[in-house]
C-alpha cells in the first residue's frame, strides 16, 4: 500500500495547500516540511491519510497533530536556528523532527514509554536531538534555561516549572485548557522576569498526561 502512494506529491501539496495558504511564511518552517516524510510518523494502517488536514490516532490515547497546527506552532516559536529547544510531549516525532530541521538542539520529553520508544528509533538520525521517557511537567531543569519551549498536550493551567526553565526574552507555546472545552494556544513571552501572554487560536489537544506514582 505504502509503496504506490506518491508521498513527496503529497508534502508538496500540503505545504501549499494546508500551511502556504493559511499564512505560514517563514521560509525556514517551510522548508522543514517540505523535507520532513509525516508518513514515517503514524501508524501503518493511517498512510494513506498521511497528509490529511486533521489529526491522526498514533495510540495510547494520543494523536498526531493536523500539519497546519504543527505549522502555527513552529511559526509562532519565531526560531532563528541558533536555538534550544524543550519539547513537552514528543508524540509521534513529527514536531520534534520539525523543529529538528530548524534549530541548533531540542530535549524532548514523553511520558507514554512505547511512544518514546518508537519516537526515539524513528528520530535516531537527527544528532541534535536529547529525548527523555518521563513526565514532562517538571520540564528537564538539567539542561535549563531553555530559548523556546513547546507544549504539544494540553495542561489544565501552565506548568510552574516550564515558566522557570524558559530562558529571559524566551518564548513558550502552549495549549491550555480542560479537555475538549474551550482550550486556546498561548504564546508566553518572558521579558526581565515579567510574563506576557497572548492567545494565538481556539484549539483542541489531548490532555498533558501526568505520572501519578
Amino acid at each position: 500500500m505504502r509503496e504506490k502512494i506518491d508521498f513527496k506529491d503529497l508534502r508538496k501539496k500540503m505545504v501549499a495547500q494546508q500551511i502556504m495558504a493559511r499564512g505560514i511564511s517563514d521560509k525556514k518552517v517551510l522548508e522543514a516540511f517540505g523535507k520532513v516524510p509525516r508518513e514515517n510518523f503514524i501508524n501503518e494502517d493511517s498512510y494513506s491519510d498521511a497528509y490529511d488536514d486533521r489529526p491522526l490516532p498514533i495510540g495510547y490515547g494520543q494523536t498526531i497533530s493536523q500539519p497546519y497546527i504543527v505549522a502555527l506552532m513552529t511559526e509562532s516559536l519565531e526560531l532563528e536556528g541558533d536555538e534550544t529547544v524543550l519539547e513537552i510531549g514528543t508524540g509521534s516525532g513529527y514536531q520534534t523532527a520539525i523543529l529538528a530541521e530548524i534549530v541548533k538542539q531540542i530535549y524532548s520529553i514523553e511520558i507514554v514509554i512505547p511512544l518514546y520508544e518508537r519516537a526515539k528509533k524513528i528520530l535516531s538520525s537527527y544528532k541534535n536531538i536529547l529525548m527523555a521517557g518521563r513526565d514532562g511537567y517538571f520540564g528537564w531543569k538539567e539542561y535549563s534555561p531553555f530559548d523556546r519551549i513547546i507544549v504539544t498536550a494540553a495542561p489544565e493551567e501552565i506548568p510552574p516549572p516550564l515558566i522557570d526553565q524558559l530562558k529571559n526574552d524566551g518564548i513558550m507555546i502552549v495549549p491550555s485548557g480542560p479537555t475538549g472545552w474551550n482550550q486556546v494556544l498561548l504564546k508566553i513571552t518572558k521579558k526581565n522576569g515579567k510574563l506576557s501572554t497572548t492567545k494565538i487560536c481556539d484549539v483542541a489537544f489531548v490532555p498533558l498526561t501526568r505520572r501519578h506514582d
